[in-house]
């Protein structure tokens, strides 16, 4: 099985395809790496191939902050240019800028 490249980024805002939500990249699997239950529960006919990068997003919608692990084909570039309010995002990154949000390495 080949690992491919992601095509998404840490700190990149993105959007589900199908879902009404949008998150912010903090980790990526370069192929899926939840458990076998996780997979197992998302119906059989939207679920995505294993062997594609996942993403781990700090995401909202309407109603929650929360987070998410999503396929690469399931995400697409936010274009909206908005700020993602999930309250974890300072815990990680710094300021919202140019459409992305640059990694907070702490070096203690």
């Amino acid at each position: 099985m080949m690992a491919t490249a992601a095509k998404y980024s840490i700190g990149q805002v993105l959007r589900h395809r199908k879902h009404p939500f949008r998150g912010v990249v903090f980790d990526v699997d370069a192929m899926f790496s939840n458990t076998e239950d996780w997979y197992q529960a998302i119906p059989e006919e939207s679920r995505p191939s294993k062997d594609q990068p996942f993403y781990h997003l700090l995401a909202e919608n309407d109603q929650s902050y929360y987070v998410a692990y999503v396929s690469e084909q399931n995400l697409v570039p936010d274009e909206t240019g908005e700020p993602v309010d999930h309250p974890d995002l300072p815990d990680l990154f710094g300021d919202f800028e140019n459409g992305r949000y640059p990694l907070q390495v702490q070096l203690n």
